[in-house]
């Protein structure tokens, strides 16, 4: 079986260790090596690539995950659709621990994180107007109310650059701009899906409030993300599952594909002289 995949889940071993004839494969690519191998397998007839976003014993903080890398390999094993579940935190008192958000809109808080394929000589500006596929999104809100898990259908999710959790001060102005989440790994990733023409929808597993959105929470720790977010593992890893079984059969019909036709900076559409440096170097 050759080594390709058309559906991609940044997530650990835990979605694909109960699953058959799973297949370790290493990718190499032009910004150095991913986070760790990808596991390939079947699930309901469709074939998955999984990569554990911080490394299989999560030894990378979130500041340093490569994440060019890791989305590169994922194209080079053919994928056209990603999953990219995550915990985060909450920054509305309604949006409570063990509930789920699909985001739909993300804000950039991070600093000096390698973001965009196009360092140049090809310059192309991808729009992250609307950074998550709608019809994959709508895919995941069914399957989680079928689980019967809480799901706010939109959110905000600010990234911040990590490792250190925010201040009261910064939870407190990311809350009253009206943001409903906070993680560390939702840019550049979901962008860089975008510029290789894949699409990608968001899951945040919320495990807990940021430290300035309810008076008299204590701060969050390392270990109260980690209780919250194992004991709902089950939960994300099953909705994922059957999320994948639900894809549509024709993922390049999102559209993300096509989206990148008027993206050049020189303002040539795609043609036959203007191939895309994705296409060219895999």
């Amino acid at each position: 079986m050759a080594d390709r995949a058309e559906i991609g889940v940044f997530g650990g071993s835990g979605f694909y260790s109960l699953l058959d004839d799973v297949r370790e494969v290493k990718v190499d690519t032009p910004y150095g090596a991913p986070s760790d191998s990808y596991f390939l397998a079947e699930v309901g007839g469709r074939s998955v690539a999984f990569l554990p976003r911080h490394g299989r014993r999560h030894t990378l903080p979130p500041h340093k995950v490569n994440y060019r890398a890791n989305v590169w390999g994922m194209k080079a094993l053919g994928v056209e659709a990603i999953i990219s579940p995550c915990a985060a935190g909450s920054l509305q008192r309604a949006v409570e621990p063990g509930h789920f958000v699909v985001c739909d809109q993300f804000v950039d808080r991070t600093s000096g994180r390698a973001d965009t394929f196009f360092d140049g000589p090809i310059v192309s500006h991808v729009s992250s107007a609307e950074i998550y596929d709608p019809e994959l999104r709508r895919i995941a809100i069914e399957v989680i109310r079928e689980h019967g898990i809480t799901v706010h259908e939109r959110g905000t999710v600010v990234v911040i650059q990590g490792p250190r959790f925010s201040t009261k001060a910064e939870s407190k102005w990311f809350s009253d701009a009206g943001w409903e989440v906070i993680n560390m790994t939702q840019y550049p990733e979901a962008y860089l899906c975008r510029e290789l023409g894949m699409s990608v929808v968001n899951i945040s597993l919320i495990t807990d409030y940021d430290a300035g959105v309810l008076v008299g929470t204590e701060a969050v720790t390392a270990h109260d993300v980690l209780e919250v977010f194992n004991t709902n593992a089950a939960r994300i890893q099953q909705v994922v599952l059957e999320m994948i079984r639900r894809f549509p059969a024709d993922l390049a019909a999102l559209g993300a594909g096509a989206g990148l036709a008027f993206t050049r900076g020189d303002g040539h559409a795609a043609s036959a002289e203007d191939v895309r440096i994705f296409e060219t170097q895999l």
